[in-house]
């Protein structure tokens, strides 16, 4: 009898497994398996990349891949996107109506910015989560010659280095075009430190008193007053701009939040931090974003969950229990500028420690960009 896997999510990590486990089940000779990657469009985004777009060093096509041509002969893709997840009836609803039934499900909804969830956001910052934000905030750039960037976070957020990689790369550039004199660049963090992770606090410290970025911690965007160009923070205080980039708060996919008894009301589903599985349903997995766990939501976190997901389905698929075990870790690289990056990397039990950055690094990270379409496949 034909078991089903299926896997709700197209992203890195949706993509990533559904090669993976095809082309286990091939070496296992096994035709018992049919594997299905719910997407929601034709096209495949490497988000990372958005950094570069939005810093006018790169242009948006350079990180666009067509979805099918990413995946093996064995993996299933459909297009239409999941609208609900019925865990009682096991099975997938699809937008058009259409019902997916499924003996094993995967979550890889991963994580989306969310543009109204601060007051007068929209109309008041520019992003670099979407690749529409971050051609508005590139074009924002392009004119800007004087005044204040203000650089705001919201949490939670996919990729936790990225807006520091942003101000570093932004003071880089304009100091490269000759900008920066008349620009002053003030980076903000909602909590007593410049970034939840102590060390890489420290190190963008050291970063910023060299490069004269200013930073305020304890700040918590409330509202934006995109006619006044202020800030104003849940500690009372405002923030004045000439142009603001915000970091958008994160939440979990709306299928999630649309599905009953199947993630919290954010959109994140409770995961075991070891298996993977869902709490409480031995017939679901989650991974990447899309976890309530406290790691990175990162696409590295999510490259290092495939190897322990793998072993698990393919285990669940004999009937056996999960005994594959994922130890939190993670690896990111952290661009210091143009030329220059260093790396971290950690697990639940092992804090990070940045490296000191090094041209040799920045290319390491420049070549990873490139091969991230090879490790999609399981090359890597």
């Amino acid at each position: 009898m034909t078991q089903r896997i299926v896997i709700v999510g197209a992203g890195s990590g949706g993509t990533m497994l559904a090669n993976n486990l095809v082309k286990a089940l091939r070496e296992q000779q096994r035709d018992d398996v049919e594997v299905v990657l719910v997407g929601n469009g034709e096209d495949h985004l490497y988000q990372p990349g958005l950094l570069y777009v939005a810093l006018d060093l790169e242009l948006p096509a350079h990180f666009h891949r067509r979805q099918r041509r990413l995946l093996l002969p064995g993996v299933h893709l459909t297009n239409i996107p999941a609208a609900r997840i019925d865990r009682k009836e096991q099975g997938v609803q699809l937008a058009d109506g259409s019902h997916l039934a499924y003996d094993y499900l995967v979550i890889a909804t991963g994580s989306h910015p969310d543009l109204d969830e601060i007051s007068g956001f929209r109309q008041g910052a520019y992003s670099f989560y979407t690749e529409p934000e971050a051609l508005r905030l590139r074009d924002a750039l392009r004119d800007f010659r004087q005044g204040r960037i203000l650089i705001t976070i919201g949490i939670p957020h996919k990729c936790p280095v990225a807006p520091l990689e942003f101000t570093l790369l932004l003071d880089d550039v304009l100091r490269r075009q000759e900008r920066r004199k008349e620009i002053e660049i003030l980076y903000t963090y909602p909590i007593a430190r410049l970034h939840s992770l102590e060390p890489v606090a420290q190190w963008a410290q050291e970063q910023f008193e060299q490069r004269d970025i200013h930073s305020e911690i304890f700040v918590n965007m409330e509202e934006i007053d995109a006619n006044e160009q202020v800030v104003h923070t849940m500690e009372g205080i405002d923030y004045s701009y000439d142009l603001l980039v915000g970091i958008p708060p994160h939440k979990g996919a709306a299928v999630i939040r649309n599905s009953p008894d199947l993630g919290d009301p954010d959109g994140w589903v409770p995961t075991d931090r070891k298996t993977l599985q869902m709490k409480g349903d031995e017939h679901i997995f989650v991974l990447g974003d899309a976890t309530d766990l406290p790691i990175s939501k990162a696409g590295s976190t999510t490259h290092y969950e495939v190897a322990v997901l793998l072993g698990n389905l393919l285990r669940a698929l004999d009937g056996s229990r999960a005994t594959q075990t994922y130890n939190g870790k993670a690896f990111c690289f952290i661009e210091a500028d143009e030329a220059q990056a260093t790396y971290i990397t950690f697990d639940y039990d092992h804090p990070p420690q940045p490296v000191a950055a090094s041209p040799l690094l920045h290319w390491f990270k420049a070549a990873y960009n490139e091969t991230y379409w090879l490790s999609l496949r399981g090359v890597l």
